[in-house]
């Protein structure tokens, strides 16, 4: 295919969010943890430093510090000298990036400026790019090449974005690991015998590698907080509906304007939060044709711009699920420093929604959405086993079993539950301006591909169902919650450990800002050793 090779194996500023003070505070500078590049990937420019984030870029290219030619030959050297232990960028599109790049130098060189004018990244697999194919990991689409863009690619394009690329995915986006038969095993660059988490893996790892300072990603079950947990990295699941989903959809279903599904979302991912909040901005806003039609984007200023102005309700405990002690004394470390830093920080609330109900009811609507298009004996099969289980038995694992087979009324009695659960949440947020929980029970666990349902999760040495997983990335999602994920520490073997930010409903811009400040106080990314 011209312009293009697959690695086998292995816009208008009407619609943009109001981000005013968040992209301030980031401008401050921010210390952070610089890695020397592998002897053999010619360095980034001024003194050899690597790991420098989208806006050091942006600035270095609207200064001619530096070229996007030579920014994308960067990131395409080390790639391909570091990929091949990896395996993160699985579709490859650097002829048509050097062409883009060449055109932004250009555009540059005439004085033009835009949000990302020659910044190289990649994008998810799952997005659709014009002849690139988009097969999320399933064979039967192998060969399927969309012919047009993703509402989100478009804009990061016309943001000036130069696309080298997109990063691997699980089998149809659902699993927290990244392998598929088509591309293969993407590895964690901290530990390549651990998972960089799913499904946007690809994403993450490519960020951790170095490759690219951005990149985009989806969440329905954790897909973008999961890898940026697991890989040291920052990501933002957005309030739902605030970025438009069309054309990152089901592989040969026509990319058509729609409400969605209530629960699935796409959002950015970088090494800075004051790289989430410029990306957001670029990708915030209704979808052209439909809600934009008529609705502009204007969400509410961050509440506070200092970290001892916000009141900071800290969780770590879930009722379906322990948490890993390590992640429980990262957590605890964090809260003793805000309040050092003069926030205020309680460790309960009377307000705080039932977590075992709310997890339930988000696992009720997930239920239908993942078990869809499957072949008519699957849905026997769930039949037969429901069956099988007791009233009694309300695990996540047997909700997840009834709702292959849920009816309206099952439906619309979890869509009910959710209404209510928000207005809790609703209720929580005027006493709390975020809270803080943990992103997954355990770091960044070691590859297993055995049969899903024979999959345990190991919490400090005890057994728990492998959906368990799922615990603390439903808070959100269920509630349709913004939340933001900020690298916080490492284990004593440097596996990083992460924290979830969730913020009231449709106000993203406090979650970004307290990870700014977060960064800004304590510190963020961490680069591995490569």
């Amino acid at each position: 295919m011209k312009g293009s090779s697959v690695k086998q194996g292995g816009s208008a500023t009407g619609r943009r969010a109001f981000l005013a003070g968040v992209t301030a505070v980031g401008a401050a500078a921010t210390t952070r943890a610089f890695a020397q590049a592998a002897s053999s990937v010619p360095p980034p420019p001024e003194g050899g430093k690597g790991y420098r984030t989208a806006s050091e870029q942006v600035a270095d290219l609207a200064a001619r510090r530096v070229s996007a030619v030579e920014l994308l030959d960067q990131a395409i050297a080390r790639i391909e000298v570091l990929d091949k232990h990896i395996n993160a960028v699985v579709v490859r599109d650097f002829e048509r990036a050097r062409r883009a790049a060449i055109a932004a130098d250009q555009a540059l060189a005439r004085g033009e400026r835009r949000p990302l004018l020659g910044l190289p990244m990649t994008v998810k697999e799952s997005y659709n790019i014009a002849d690139l194919p988009t097969t999320w990991g399933i064979p039967a689409f192998k060969d399927w090449r969309p012919t047009e863009d993703a509402v989100v690619v478009e804009r990061l394009k016309a943001a000036g974005a130069v696309i080298m690329g997109k990063t691997n995915v699980p089998v149809a986006l659902a699993d927290w690991q990244t392998t598929n038969p088509i591309y293969g095993t993407t590895n964690n660059p901290y530990d390549i015998e651990r998972t960089p988490g799913g499904s946007s893996g690809g994403s993450a790892a490519s960020l951790a590698a170095g490759y690219v300072s951005l990149e985009a990603g989806s969440d329905i079950g954790g897909s973008l907080r999961t890898p940026a947990h697991y890989c040291g990295v920052f990501a933002h699941k957005p309030t739902y509906g605030v970025l438009p989903r069309r054309g990152q959809n089901f592989p040969r279903q026509p990319a058509l304007p729609s409400a969605g599904d209530g629960l699935a979302v796409v959002g950015p991912m970088a090494r800075s939060a004051q790289d989430i909040a410029l990306a957001f901005d670029v990708m915030a806003g209704p979808d052209e044709l439909r809600e934009g039609v008529g609705w502009r984007l204007v969400l509410p200023r961050p509440r506070h711009r200092v970290l001892r102005d916000f009141r900071v309700l800290v969780i770590d405990t879930h009722p379906l699920c322990p948490t890993a002690e390590v992640i429980r004394t990262a957590l605890a470390q964090l809260a003793d420093r805000l309040g050092k830093e003069g926030a205020t920080v309680a460790r309960q609330s009377s307000l705080l929604p039932d977590l075992a109900e709310a997890t339930r009811n988000y696992m009720r609507l997930l239920g239908p959405i993942m078990t869809q298009g499957r072949p008519p004996e699957y849905y026997e099969r769930m039949r037969s086993i429901a069956a099988t289980l007791g009233p009694d038995n309300q695990s996540l694992d047997a909700i997840l079993v009834r709702s292959a087979n849920a009816g309206w009324r099952d439906w619309e009695a979890a869509s009910n539950g959710r209404t209510r659960l928000q207005s809790q949440w609703a209720t929580l947020f005027k006493q709390w301006d975020v809270v803080l929980c943990p992103v997954m029970p355990t770091v960044a666990f070691k590859h297993d591909h055995g049969e899903p349902s024979a999959r345990r999760l190991d919490v400090d040495g005890k057994s728990q169902p492998y959906n368990s997983n799922i615990v603390w990335a439903g808070l959100a999602t269920g509630g349709q919650l913004p939340a933001t994920v900020a690298p916080i520490g490492r284990t004593d073997t440097g596996l990083p450990i992460g924290v979830q930010i969730i913020g009231p409903y449709l106000e993203d811009t406090t979650t970004i800002q307290f990870a700014q400040l977060l960064e800004m106080a304590f510190g963020g990314f961490v680069p591995p050793v490569l």
